[in-house]
């Protein structure tokens, strides 16, 4: 048996052994980062698996990597709406904070351990930011569900800090090992980091949205691979330049994930199926690096440091970011809480370590101490402590089914899937009486375990799961019908014109859109519309009703109108024809 064959199966046992444990998380309330780690830590010298592994340039390269796969499956399932409703918060908390964070740890870690300011600011850089990876994790596996700022800033925090805390962690060795000095040089590697990782991710993920969609590969299969390289270029290409390679990635694939890619499912799956893998690789191969004595030998210091952390550090530097965006004392209570800890930490650990550090060794095991501290108390109580506090809201029941358009072209179509809620407006209604825009069709109803094919006399009921064909620029309008939530309620946007079946009544046009005409609510759009123009109704010809213009498309031999479309004026638009 060829080495590699035993390397083949001792791969395929641990990676079993991941995912069963990760099976066994939810039911133990354990994250599934602590049962990975002690997959890991088993297996390890210590442990009865007995492997001998102590290559830190090795763990350094698979976290990297793992990491890397990790941030870009995030990027791609941050929404652009996300961010923009918290990226302020987020990014003050992905910087002053963690840096407050650091300095507070780094004074304690000083006095506790018995090192130098600047070692002490090291491990409090190292231990700073808060784990994408973890956050993620621990989000999907409690299905808990959070208000959207305070899910999007935990979120967009989460992916964003390791720059940070990579830049505090590199600089400070730098200056430890007298290559740098503390002023300009650090701010200018803090520039430069920031600067380049965020314009080669930028550019990267454009150049990527452009080639996914005109290289017409052949092979389906081939596209997921496609999106990889370009997430792994823009990490790539901003390390070589200097750049932060963890920022890079994230922000490419925030701009891939945000763009309509051909096969863009399967893209999204490979990722997620990716991201997994790179967590379960990770922290076993880092609880392999670990040895359960040497832990044991610094856990009264790593507790203290822990504590430090936790109650003090995280807690003071999300008040100092938080306090000027109006977060209410629950938020601000949730947010110093989940600062969780993972991979991120561990990984920058062996930093000393490769650079030769007298003090890297107890670096090391007091960081490893930490993220265990951290992910068996902050982890595990996460859901508990945001159902405390309050702020979580009610989860969507899961859909009985998927259904996905495969495509190797760009289609201008979406199927997408609704889940209808008690206080939605299709709640009881009738399909025919749904009013659904021109060219919407409900393709199919998932109710419990039955399919149901939508006739017009079928009953639309809560809980359903609706399967809805529609092109993308009338999702806003069908958003409203079958969803309440702030978003879907939100501003019409101006200029789109939406194309409406000139039988829609005055009142379904109130009813499930929230759009009211001066006209009886028994009137259809096509009676008011002619009735306004006269017998110059035809298509193309245009009536105005305050902030609402419709428009005909289509008229039937009969002189009725067939199509129309309905477009919410600007502002301006609307002056200049009061005037």
């Amino acid at each position: 048996m060829f080495a590699v064959d035993r390397l083949i199966l001792l791969a395929g046992i641990l990676l079993l052994l991941g995912i069963a444990s990760s099976k066994f998380s939810a039911r133990l309330g354990l994250p599934v980062l602590v049962l990975f780690l002690a997959v890991g830590m088993l297996a390890g010298s210590e442990g009865f698996g007995g492997i001998e592994f102590e290559d830190y340039p090795l763990a350094h390269g698979i976290g990297t990597a793992a990491l890397a796969l990790i941030l870009f499956d995030g990027g791609l399932r941050t929404p652009l709406s996300s961010i923009r409703l918290a990226w302020k918060p987020s990014f003050v908390l992905a910087t002053v904070g963690v840096l407050i964070t650091s300095v507070l740890t780094g004074l304690a870690a000083m006095h506790i351990l018995g090192i130098s300011l600047l070692e002490g600011i090291l491990l409090g850089g190292i231990v700073g930011s808060t784990d994408a990876a973890v956050v993620f994790a621990v989000l999907r596996s409690s299905g808990l569900r959070l208000r959207d700022r305070l899910s999007a800033t935990l979120e967009i925090e989460s992916g964003s800090n390791d720059p940070m805390a990579i830049f505090l962690t590199v600089g400070m060795l730098q200056v430890l090992l007298g290559r740098m000095e503390i002023g300009t040089d650090l701010l200018w590697l803090f520039v430069l980091q920031m600067g380049v990782g965020a314009l080669a991710g930028v550019a990267v993920g454009r150049a990527g949205v452009w080639a996914v969609n005109r290289v017409n590969l052949d092979a389906a299969g081939l596209y997921p691979i496609l999106v990889s390289a370009f997430g792994l270029l823009a990490y790539g290409l901003a390390a070589s330049l200097q750049g932060s390679g963890f920022l890079a990635v994230y922000v490419a694939g925030i701009v891939l994930g945000n763009s309509r890619l051909v096969f863009q499912r399967g893209v999204l799956l490979f990722h997620d199926a990716g991201a997994w893998l790179g967590q379960i690789v990770m922290f076993v191969v880092l609880g392999l690096l670990s040895f359960p004595s040497r832990l044991l030998d610094v856990a009264p210091q790593g507790l203290l440091v822990a504590l430090v952390l936790i109650l003090v550090a995280r807690p003071l530097a999300v008040v100092v970011a938080l306090v000027p965006f109006r977060f209410d004392a629950r938020e601000i209570a949730f947010l110093s809480w989940v600062g969780l800890k993972g991979a991120v930490p561990i990984t920058l650990a062996t930093f000393p370590l490769l650079l030769g550090l007298p003090s890297g060794p107890l670096i090391f095991n007091v960081v490893f101490f930490v993220v265990l501290i951290s992910a068996l108390t902050q982890g595990v109580s996460l859901p508990f402590f945001a159902r405390r506090l309050g702020l979580d809201l009610p989860t969507d029941a899961e859909p009985a089914l998927t259904l996905e358009i495969t495509s190797l072209r760009d289609v201008d179509g979406d199927i997408v899937e609704y889940t209808v809620a008690p206080e939605s407006r299709a709640a009881g209604k009738r399909v025919r009486g749904l009013a659904l825009p021109d060219g919407v069709v409900l393709a199919l109803i998932a109710r419990g375990q039955e399919f149901i094919p939508p006739r017009g006399s079928t009953r639309v009921e809560a809980g359903d799961h609706l399967f809805v064909v529609l092109r993308s620029e009338v999702r806003t309008l069908v958003d409203r019908v079958f969803t309440r939530s702030p978003r879907a309620e939100g501003e019409m946007p101006a200029v789109v014109e939406f194309p409406l079946r000139g039988t829609t009544t005055v009142g379904e046009l109130e009813e499930f859109y929230g759009i009211r005409l001066q006209a009886p609510d028994s009137s259809t759009l096509d009676v008011v519309v002619r009735e306004s123009l006269g017998e110059g109704a035809r298509p193309g010809s245009r009536v105005v009703f305050g902030e609402i213009a419709l428009s005909v498309h289509r008229m039937g031999e009969d002189g009725e109108i067939d199509q129309l479309g309905l477009t919410i004026l600007p502002p301006a638009e609307e002056e200049a024809i009061e005037e």
